[in-house]
Order: structure tokens, then sequence, then C-alpha cells
């Protein structure tokens, strides 16, 4: 994941990161820097989506912009060479078997190379050209939001495995026998560590009657944020919710690191908003548990790169692919 550093800092790169709630779109320049953005809701149809990505290249002003790439992360498995969604479950579904190079082919040069691949790689290969593993050659990266995402980098290249779908780390097993998780196994990490398992954990002790801080937010359920700010506050129920998911992700860490061997372990998404209070519990778990194999400390870093982080490294994937098919002045 080399690229070019004097040649591609001048190029104008679009990102796109296509998520369940929103659709984010940038233009980026070779820096990382972005110049300008735009969020849409995500559609629930395809007729809708297609007009809805129109929408954002008029706002954007594409059709008179001289593209050098074009980048995109999605959720589920896309298969990199065709830019086609594999797999994708949920509200998304209709995007399936849907090549997604065709959205930016009515603004889009034709010269212009496309580059799509899951959106938690995407935030890595961002992340190694701009961001927590700019030097590094072997990272493990976690996304950690409404489930958990996940990508590895090992010898400098992105591990996509035989049926491209390594990486899916929210779903290792951490409990055989835990409760159901949407991939349709028991005890994967997402449900145990993910702002929808802690807020489930959470509601659940609401519901027994315990005695909390976490009813006082009133009429709305409390969010995984609401959970961590009263953990950190001292509430008893809170503390116990978070530090219970905090130690099952530590223990998955600490098993990833013995595989993997990397030099760092970066975590993104918005749980990482709880700062030191979820970072340094995990540090101190990963280190005690690799302490006798791994002959030094691997440390567990937030990501660099600030939202929209999605469009960035879908940017930052864009600038891969220019550099790699050399398409300085064919795009």
């Amino acid at each position: 994941m080399e690229t070019n550093q004097e040649s591609s800092l001048t190029w104008i790169v679009l990102g796109l990161d296509i998520g369940g709630t929103e659709i984010k779109a940038a233009l980026v320049n070779g820096k990382g820097s972005i110049i300008a953005s735009h969020r849409v809701p995500t559609p629930r149809t395809m007729a809708n989506f297609q007009h809805t990505i129109q929408t954002l290249a008029e706002h954007l002003g594409l059709g008179d912009m001289n593209l050098k790439g074009v980048g995109i992360g999605c959720k589920g498995i896309i298969d990199p060479p065709s830019t086609k969604v594999l797999a994708l479950p949920g509200e998304l579904n209709y995007l399936e078997g849907y090549r997604l190079n065709e959205l930016v082919a009515p603004f889009a040069p034709a010269a212009c190379p496309v580059a799509a691949d899951n959106d938690a790689r995407v935030a890595l290969v961002g992340e190694h050209i701009w961001g927590a593993a700019k030097g590094r050659r072997n990272t493990i990266m976690l996304t950690l939001g409404t489930g958990v995402g996940g990508a590895i980098l090992a010898d400098g290249k992105i591990v996509r495995g035989a049926g491209g779908v390594a990486g899916h780390l929210g779903h290792i097993t951490v409990d055989p026998n835990g409760g159901l998780c949407i991939c349709g196994n028991r005890g994967c990490l997402e449900t145990f560590f993910s702002a929808r398992a802690i807020e489930a954990e959470a509601f659940a002790a609401i519901h027994r009657g315990v005695k909390t801080q976490l009813l006082e937010m009133g009429s709305r359920p409390p969010s995984c944020n609401d959970i961590f700010e009263c953990a950190r506050m001292g509430d008893e129920v809170a503390r116990i919710v978070v530090e219970r998911a905090t130690m099952v992700l530590a223990g998955a860490i600490a098993g990833l690191v013995h595989v993997l061997d990397p030099e760092v372990v970066i975590l993104g998404g918005q749980i990482t908003q709880a700062g030191d209070f979820l970072f340094d519990p995990i540090q101190k778990e990963v280190d005690w548990r690799t302490r006798y194999l791994i002959c030094r400390r691997v440390p567990v870093v937030k990501a660099q790169i600030a939202e929209p982080s999605g469009v960035v490294g879908a940017a930052a994937l864009a600038i891969e692919a220019a550099t790699a098919t050399e398409t300085i002045t064919g795009c």
C-alpha cells in the first residue's frame, strides 16, 4: 500500500461511505484533507439509491471534476476486482449482486479507477496511508459501533482470504453458548461488545428493576454513550455492563494478538469516544494475557482519522487504486 507521494499530493479523489443510516461522500486531496463533503439518509429501495447518488454527485459538482479515482466503502462482503456486492444482509440487501462501480459511471471519466471493499478494510487502508498504521506492516483494526467490524494488515497487505471474507472479527466465537448473533451463530464477539449488545444488557438490568442512573434518561432508552458515561460517573449497573463487555473484547484482542502478532491494534468507531475509560483497561488486560508468548508490548490505540473517517478511508482506497493503475494523466 505504498503511494507515489509527490504525484498523489495534488490529486482529487472521491470517497463514498455507504452505511445503513447515511451515505457520505467527500472530495479528498492527496494529503487526506476533505475539500468538500455531503451526506444524505440511506434510501430503502434501489431506484431511490441511484437517485441519491446522482444527487450527491450534483451537490459536489462531480460532473466538472477531474477525478483521479473513486473509492467506495460498503458493509457486507464485497468482491474488490469486480466491485460486486456478494452478500449484504439487512435493509441494504437490495444491493446484493450490484456492481458498485456502476454508481459512479454517470459522472466519473471512463479511465478513472473505481475501487470498492468492505467498510472496515477501507478504514484500515485510510489508517495505513494517513493514520495510526502509517509506516506499519502488520496491524489489526476493529471498528466498534452498532456491530463490530474488522480488518487485518499482514506484511503490508490487506488480508482477504480464500473467499474474500477474512477480517470479520466481530464474528469470532467468544462463548459457544452465548446469545444469538445476527449472523446465525451464538456467542460472537459483537453479541458481547457492540453498541447493540451493551444497550441490550443495560436495558435488561433496567427491566429487572435494578436501581441505576440510567433510569434518569427520561422516556428514551439509554444509548451506549450514556451507559459509558454513567459507568464513568460510578453507576454500579453501568459499570458492571461496561466492565463485562470490555473484558470480553480485551480477551478477543489478546487472542488475535497471539495469532497475528501485530505491531499495533487500532480501534475505531463511535464507542471509542469513551477514550481512556475504554482503552486503559483493554491495554492492561491485553498486556497481561500476552505477557509470556509476545515478547513486547502491543499498543492498543485509537484510530487517528477523524469523522467522517469512512469517506477518508474510501478516498485512501481510491488513491491506492489510482497509484496501482498509474492513471496520473488518463483519469
